[in-house]
């Protein structure tokens, strides 16, 4: 069992989480815009790459419930320390493996561990556990927002890098930069044992099998789902989309992505506000509709670049606005001892539609040369998830009354 002298400030965690948190997803939202030069470079189709990045996200998602077990037991800095190596040897190896079948294993298994042990789920817990429980939604929305920054600061690090010294050497880059930044960022993430914290005492499978037998939670597994599959599709394909339509300015793409960052630093930030006013399933379920609205409109709407920013920006706003309210119902229901494992769950099925919405998106466009069944689907599943979002019970659990 790790332990630490006293537990670090709400500060220190939101500050180092913070910077761990803009690496590891800004870095994995700039993956499109590796796609086309490393298909070219193997003369590969984009379904190769893109089954890469879905298995990226499927391991991210699998490994991401043991990663939170992990952070729970021993702590946080340990998980983060060892998933910012990982992280950069994924990186590495997407810029020197060739062989496709190598290439997709390795960067599902290197790059989805190391974000499992970065991401959301490994980092949940130590601020759910910190925040006081009137602070917790508003702290998930800063750690939401972190991640947004990181996305709007480094995608054009990453087309510039792209641009400057080639697609392999860009890997190189960032892998020197995860473990240079991140390494020092885990050590103020040191925190006591967690069996020192008050309330009763679960084990790990008693406390996995309330959650699964909870059907809000199940409901939240279905949400979840439908969050991942719509992100990451469009973050992943909306630069080759684009030039397909003929707005064959990459800047316009790297544009679009960095205003999806910017505008979700205030989506994720004021929707965990929200969530501390407000219930969640409701706020839950209006971001869903929004972005069935929102991509039916760019659908509709005659395709420029200012049509493509009005777009990026409202589905900046819906981006990771999800992440603090979700981890809230989850904190609120079944408390913060096992925080980070039942984020980690719930974010499993996240990274299955994840999987889905990146590797389906590769093979529909290589098989109708289009994406318009992926578009659709996005739009029908957003309403789905703001249907089943509705009757989630946001009260604590019997056992949590009690104490």
């Amino acid at each position: 069992m790790f332990v630490a002298d006293r537990t670090p400030s709400l500060k220190t965690v939101l500050l180092a989480t913070g910077v761990v948190l803009t690496l590891a997803m800004g870095v994995r939202h700039g993956f499109g815009f590796w796609m086309q030069p490393i298909s070219q470079a193997n003369g590969w189709t984009r379904e190769t790459y893109s089954l890469a990045q879905a298995m990226q996200n499927l391991m991210w998602g699998a490994f991401g419930p043991f990663a939170g077990m992990a952070a729970d037991r021993f702590g946080t800095m340990r998980v983060v320390l060892v998933g910012a190596v990982s992280y950069a040897a994924g990186l590495f190896w997407m810029a020197l493996v060739t062989d496709p079948t190598m290439f997709v294993l390795g960067t599902g298994l290197f790059v989805g561990f190391g974000l499992a042990c970065t991401a959301f789920g490994a980092v949940s817990g130590i601020i759910g556990r910190v925040a006081p429980p009137e602070k917790r939604s508003w702290a998930f929305g800063i750690s939401g927002a972190a991640s947004s920054f990181g996305q709007f600061m480094m995608m054009p690090v990453e087309q510039q890098l792209i641009s400057a010294v080639g697609w392999q050497n860009a890997f190189y880059i960032l892998g020197g930069l995860l473990v240079l930044l991140m390494v020092p960022m885990a050590f103020y993430l040191r925190e006591p044992a967690v069996e020192h914290a008050h309330g009763p005492q679960q084990s790990i499978r008693e406390a996995a099998g309330e959650a699964l037998g909870n059907r809000s939670f199940l409901l939240l597994l279905a949400g979840y789902f439908v969050c991942g599959f719509q992100v990451v599709f469009i973050g992943v394909h909306l630069p080759a989309y684009l030039r397909d339509k003929g707005i064959a300015n990459p800047n316009v793409a790297v544009l679009a992505l960095a205003l999806i960052g910017l505008f979700n630093i205030f989506g994720s930030y004021y929707a965990g506000k929200l969530g501390g006013r407000l219930p969640k399933r409701y706020l839950l379920s209006t971001i869903y509709f929004s972005r069935a609205v929102v991509i039916s409109l760019f659908l509709l709407a005659p395709l420029m670049p200012l049509s493509v920013y009005l777009f990026a920006a409202a589905m900046g706003v819906l981006w990771l606005s999800t992440v603090p309210l979700t981890n809230g119902i989850i904190a609120g229901v079944f408390g913060v001892k096992h925080m980070s494992m039942l984020a980690g769950i719930v974010f499993f099925s996240h990274q299955l539609g994840s999987f889905l919405g990146v590797w389906l998106g590769g093979y529909l466009y290589a098989a109708q040369g289009n994406y318009d069944v992926v578009w659709a689907i996005a739009i029908a599943l957003g309403v789905m998830a703001g249907l089943v979002n509705l009757p989630i019970n946001e009260r604590p659990l019997a056992r949590l009354k009690a104490a």
